[in-house]
C-alpha cells in the first residue's frame, strides 16, 4: 500500500514537472526521465527524446572560487562533455582572473584552437565575467588558465 502510495505521488508530480516516470514492472523499483516528447509516460520503450543535448543548448561551466589553489577541480563541471556546433559559456565566479586557453601548458598549439586571453573584450577578469567558445569538431580538448597553470579541464564533443 505505501509503495503504491509513493508511487502515485511520484507520478502527479511528474506529470506537473514535465518528466517521465518509467518503470520496469516491478513496483519497489521506479526510473525518472526527463523527457520532450511522450507517447506514454509509464514505458520505457514510449519515451523520446529524453534530455539529448542539442547543438542549440549552452553549456555551463564555472570556474570555482578558490580556482587559483585547485588543479583538475578549478573548472566544473571538469570534464565536461558537449556535441558537435555546442557552445560553451565559462564563468569566472572566482575573484581572482583567469584564462581558458586550449591545450597544455607549454605546448605549442596552446591557446590555438580558443584563449578567453589577458586582456580584451573576453577576458575573465572579475567575477561574473564569461567566455564561450562553440566545438565544430569531434574530440577530446584539454585547457587550462595561463595564470594558474595547475589549473586544467578537459572538453569531450561527441
Amino acid at each position: 500500500m505505501v509503495i503504491a502510495s509513493i508511487t502515485l505521488i511520484v507520478s502527479l508530480v511528474a506529470a506537473v514537472l514535465g518528466i517521465v516516470v518509467l518503470s520496469n514492472g516491478d513496483s519497489t523499483t521506479l526510473t525518472i526521465a526527463f523527457a520532450q516528447n511522450v507517447t506514454n509516460s509509464t514505458t520505457a520503450q514510449n519515451a523520446t527524446n529524453a534530455t539529448t543535448a542539442t547543438a542549440t543548448d549552452k553549456v555551463q561551466v564555472s570556474i570555482v572560487p578558490g580556482a587559483s589553489v585547485l588543479t583538475d577541480d578549478a573548472y566544473s563541471p571538469n570534464p565536461v562533455e558537449v556535441v558537435v556546433g555546442q557552445t560553451i559559456v565559462w564563468t569566472n565566479d572566482d575573484t581572482a582572473f583567469h584564462t581558458v586557453t586550449s591545450g597544455t601548458v607549454g605546448a605549442a598549439d596552446a591557446g590555438k584552437l580558443f584563449d578567453s586571453g589577458l586582456a580584451g573584450p573576453n577576458a575573465l577578469i572579475s567575477k561574473g565575467k564569461t567566455f564561450e567558445h562553440t566545438f565544430d569538431t569531434a574530440g577530446e580538448y584539454p585547457y587550462f588558465c595561463t595564470l594558474h597553470p595547475a589549473m586544467v579541464g578537459t572538453v569531450i564533443v561527441n
